[in-house]
């Protein structure tokens, strides 16, 4: 018995069976709550009703025969006059069952006792159960008897059923015959290169071409045509494999070389000639995309190495270049650095606007007058600041405005891109400054006539240090107690300004006759605006002029500028440049 409950266990042998008591493969442990081999029915030692039994009945060991009789003849009485009850037996829901030996050497099913009910003999007499009066061994119904492990063989039953797992085997797979020394051939479709396009293999009673009724035939048909499909499987996959690994190292290649290898680049110093613009603010790497782009250099990365590796390589600035394509990234950064490669276009301190307009449409490759057309035309739409004059006397709203620097005007562009973008540059110069606070303090009117005042410097000057005097001389002419010109500025750039020349010496009569509202000789005060377009150096020295009482100034030769505080000091440096000039 076993903790779940008795099974019938396995049968003894008979007395009379020739392998009663063989010992043959020895060393077998009995199966549990049997004696071995015909040995008397043990108690189980873990069994929990085992004390019932005891107290149940002593049955004594005695041969099988005898103890199968003597369990079919014992009343069943017994059983209730010893437990007070009739008690239905546990086996006795197997009706019909025979017990069936499976193969095993252990017990067979069991049977679970129900709870709290008192233990039954479970040799006595029942439907389907063990009888004395039968012989078990000798009926063409009984079992055989049991055999050793290595000769027994499945019931009938059981045969009949691993059978029929064989036949629906058979029908899923190819009918072979197993050799066992013969290499097993490759089933899968995809090997076999099956023409079925389910990838299945024919099945019994399917017509095979191949088939000839042979024993080859019947092992799976191994004909020449099947072991070519095989090799050509085999081939595929090993292209497969070779091409995958091709692929990996191609691609470990190119990461290896883009991490550790020098970047792609030309070789040489190029050929053609190709103008490309750098904007302002461009760093390297914007640099690099644009030279790029353009066919100049073959990598980015080339050339930032090559710019890290110059000693002069982070003084690049904006402009326009005029390089060649396919140069070296080395050879890129030399020529740019050199002067002669610089195409931008570049405004003088001082130049007027009608020298700026003629010089655009000459890059541009413009008509004439084109540009100045559209200055005059689209001026409020150019980005003048607020506090631009718009006095009607005004000639040019623009003067003044055309900061002096250097521009990148490339052709094909439009006019009115590179004014938007020398207003752009002349706004953000003058934000720097505090022109409203020079106005002030000088009593001007506004930061139009601060810029006014600089383009007179820039004009009139020639050194820095002519700039600061030379802003001095226009404010003490300004002022309301001048009545030594009496208030008259007297200087020829504004007159050479509205005539739109440069001459040195003009005549008395012209220019103290002139109306012009620019003629600073006949008209008190500034002029109506600017005259040029002035520097940075002249701006600042208008903001800070010197304190020393300067009221004149002539060169006399054109290089240096002599100040003087009195009439009598000018009028006598006055004669001396007459007679230089043979006025005298």
């Amino acid at each position: 018995m076993t903790e779940y409950g008795r099974g019938p266990g396995s049968e003894p042998w008979h007395p009379e069976d020739p392998l009663y008591g063989d010992q043959g493969w020895g060393g077998q442990q009995a199966a549990h709550g049997q004696g071995q081999y015909g040995d008397q029915q043990q108690s189980y030692p873990q069994d929990p009703y085992a004390q019932q039994y005891q107290n149940h009945q002593q049955y004594p060991q005695q041969p099988y025969d005898q103890q199968h009789q003597q369990y079919g003849q014992q009343p069943q009485q017994n059983h209730q006059q010893q437990y007070g009850a009739p008690q239905q037996d546990p086996y006795a829901q197997q009706q019909g069952a025979q017990p069936q030996y499976n193969g095993g050497w252990d017990t067979g099913q069991q049977t679970a006792m129900p709870y709290g009910a008192e233990p039954q003999d479970p040799y006595a007499q029942q439907p389907g159960g063990y009888d004395a009066t039968q012989d078990y061994y000798g009926t063409p119904e009984a079992y055989p008897p049991p055999q050793p492990p290595g000769r027994r063989e499945a019931a009938p039953e059981q045969q009949q059923h691993q059978q029929h797992q064989q036949q629906e085997q058979h029908q899923q797979q190819p009918s072979t015959d197993w050799d066992p020394d013969e290499p097993q051939e490759e089933t899968h479709p995809f090997f076999t290169g099956a023409d079925d396009p389910a990838g299945r293999e024919p099945r019994d009673g399917d017509e095979d071409p191949d088939d000839d009724g042979s024993r080859a035939s019947r092992r799976g048909g191994k004909t020449k045509k099947k072991k070519s499909r095989s090799g050509c499987a085999c081939l595929v996959v090993s292209v497969v494999l070779l091409g995958g690994l091709g692929g990996v190292s191609y691609v470990g290649y190119t990461f290896w070389k883009k991490q550790f290898g020098a970047p792609a680049d030309f070789a040489g110093t190029g050929s053609g000639e190709v103008e490309v613009e750098i904007p302002e603010g461009s760093l390297g790497y914007d640099i690099a995309n644009i030279l790029r782009k353009k066919g100049v250099i073959k990598s980015s990365d080339a050339f930032v190495a090559a710019q890290n590796d110059n000693p002069k390589g982070k003084l690049l600035q904006a402009g326009v270049y005029l390089l060649k394509k396919e140069m070296s990234a080395a050879s890129a950064i030399d020529l740019m650095l050199d002067p002669k490669s610089q195409n931008a276009f570049v405004i003088p301190e001082g130049t007027r606007n009608v020298v700026v307009y003629g010089e655009i449409d000459k890059r541009l490759g413009l008509k004439k007058g084109t540009t100045a057309k559209v200055a005059k035309t689209k001026a409020e739409s150019l980005g003048l600041p607020d506090w631009a004059d718009d006095n009607p006397d005004v000639k040019d709203p623009l003067e003044g405005f055309l900061y002096p620097a250097a521009y990148p005007v490339a052709k094909g562009s439009k006019p009115e891109d590179a004014l938007k973008r020398m207003v752009a540059r002349a706004n953000k110069e003058y934000e720097n400054v505090d022109l409203e606070a020079t106005a002030k303090k000088y009593n001007l009117d506004g930061p139009w006539q601060v810029l006014t005042v600089a383009s007179l410097v820039q004009a009139e000057g020639l050194t820095h240090d002519d700039f600061r005097k030379m802003a001095e001389v226009v404010y003490n002419r300004l002022e309301p107690d001048n009545t030594i010109t009496n208030r008259k500025l007297e200087f020829d750039s504004a007159f050479n300004y509205l005539k739109n020349q440069s001459k040195i010496t003009i005549g008395s009569k012209e220019i103290r006759t002139n109306p012009d509202p620019y003629n600073t000789y006949y008209h008190k005060g500034l002029p109506p605006g600017p005259i040029s377009n002035p520097g940075m150096d002249a701006i600042k020295a208008s903001l800070n002029p010197t304190t020393n009482g300067w009221m004149f100034f002539i060169s006399l030769d054109g290089k240096k500028t002599d100040f003087t505080k009195t009439v009598e000091e000018h009028e006598k440096l006055n004669e001396k440049w007459k007679e230089q000039q043979g006025l005298g």
